[in-house]
């Protein structure tokens, strides 16, 4: 796989440049009261600081180092110069004292290449290692992404509700104090009862304090949708209302859509642990192994500095291991251990995933129900409100009757709003649960 260039990583940082023009724009647009998408929210998220931008640092890590394990491979050169004093001994001054020296003043200045032939595969294992690394951090950055997407889209949904539950406790409010107000004119004429003011009262003040509580919600999501990108948190967001739109049926899934859970990132991210245990295996096995490499010098290593002392030496050397005290194959057994537990936990993983999905998929198919059934409630219970407030107003039926039948109509109401977006949500689960 092909290493990150200098102008790739100039186009990286382009890249980055221009999602950062386009948060701010979507950030002004949204200043001027134009409405977020979900898909607008998401791109701000993704274009701000989070896990995901400690991810994708992660992956430049991971790829500097399987550069650094591809170097390995090459050739490695330098020029070395060096000088050295040898003291003459006492009372023999043309002779040097250290005799590990060639003599009294030596000059050097060397090109060396030096050149690894990887007969041990210690090399090769630690490329596999770097690789496998890199893997990981892909997939771990996939990971994050999605996760960001995830939590986005829930919040996203959150704050949708939260503020259909404050215009819903709203009308609720407006219906009852209308009701209040015409208990209390009926009872100045002698017409109904204290006791039907004091239950329509008493339920007007629930609602006023469940209005109240319902502002709070809706402010608290809001803060969290906005945490996402922005420190600026308690400015209110336009976002997009689609909780009155239809909403998609679900899809059929095919006969082979029982596995798709396969292709979540997750286990990508475990077959790269896998293999980067297994490389750490080799590397270590390799230790027991001959490694042979090739050094050649060309230059001065002379008593003078002269160009005709000039020459060039091949020195090739072959290490064989001999003995290690089991170090070595301790190290290869514990790396090959770590790599069956990835295993074993991957098999494990695999049917929770599975237990995931299926429950995503049962749940899309449920809510989906429930909310034709919430669309229903709403209606005969906006009809048995009006029912019951006419009986009322004939004198035929009982304050208890109304406060009751408003009290049904919030809760149909609610229902009604938190199943859609409760749906939209499973639907946002499946994907993750199907690997998209």
């Amino acid at each position: 796989m092909a290493l990150v260039s200098r102008s790739a990583q100039r186009g990286s940082r382009v890249l980055i440049g221009a999602v950062t023009l386009l948060a701010g724009g979507l950030a002004a647009a949204q200043t001027n009261s134009t409405p977020l998408t979900l898909d607008d929210c998401i791109r701000l998220a993704l274009a701000a600081p989070s896990t995901l931008t400690a991810a994708q640092q992660e992956l430049d890590i991971a790829q500097y180092g399987l550069r650094q394990a591809r170097a390995g491979f090459l050739p490695q050169t330098q020029l070395g110069n060096g000088f050295t004093y040898n003291s003459p001994l006492a009372g023999s001054p043309d002779q040097f004292s250290f005799i590990a020296l060639n003599g009294i003043r030596e000059y050097a200045s060397q090109f060396t290449v030096l050149q690894e032939f990887d007969t041990s595969g210690r090399l090769r294992a630690a490329l596999a290692r770097a690789r496998a690394d890199r893997s990981a951090a892909v997939a771990s950055a996939g990971m994050a992404r999605r996760d960001l997407r995830r939590a986005v889209t829930a919040a996203y949904y959150q704050l949708l509700v939260a503020r259909r539950m404050v215009a819903v406790s709203r009308e609720a409010l407006e219906e009852a104090r209308s009701f209040e107000r015409g208990a209390r004119l009926l009872a100045a004429n002698g017409e109904a009862a204290q006791a039907d003011v004091v239950k329509a009262a008493a339920h007007a003040a629930f609602l006023e304090q469940s209005q109240r509580a319902a502002e709070l919600e809706a402010e608290i999501a809001n803060h969290e949708l906005a945490s996402f990108w922005t420190q600026d948190a308690r400015e209110p967001l336009a976002v997009e209302d689609v909780l009155d739109r239809a909403v998609p049926p679900p899809e059929t899934p095919a006969p082979a859509a029982g596995r798709l859970f396969l292709r979540r990132p997750e286990f990508n991210f475990s077959e790269a642990r896998r293999q980067g245990f297994l490389a750490d295996a080799r590397q270590a096995r390799a230790q027991l192994l001959p490694q042979v490499n090739l050094v050649f010098q060309y230059g001065i290593d002379s008593l003078h500095v002269r160009a005709g002392d000039r020459g060039y030496a091949a020195f090739i050397n072959l290490n064989i291991p001999v003995f290690d005290w089991f170090r070595a194959r301790s190290q290869a057994r514990q790396s090959e251990l770590r790599a069956s537990q990835v295993e074993v936990t991957r098999s494990a993983a695999a049917r929770v995933f599975s237990k995931d999905y299926e429950n995503a998929l049962a749940r899309v198919r449920l809510i989906y129900d429930q909310i034709a059934a919430t669309s229903a409630q709403v209606q005969l219970s906006e009809e048995s409100l009006r029912l019951s407030r006419l009986r009322y107003d004939e004198g035929e039926g009982s304050a208890l009757d109304v406060v009751a039948a408003q009290a049904q109509v919030v809760q149909a109401r609610s229902n009604r709003y938190a199943s859609i977006a409760a749906y939209l949500n499973a639907r946002a689960d499946l994907e993750v649960a199907s690997g998209r």
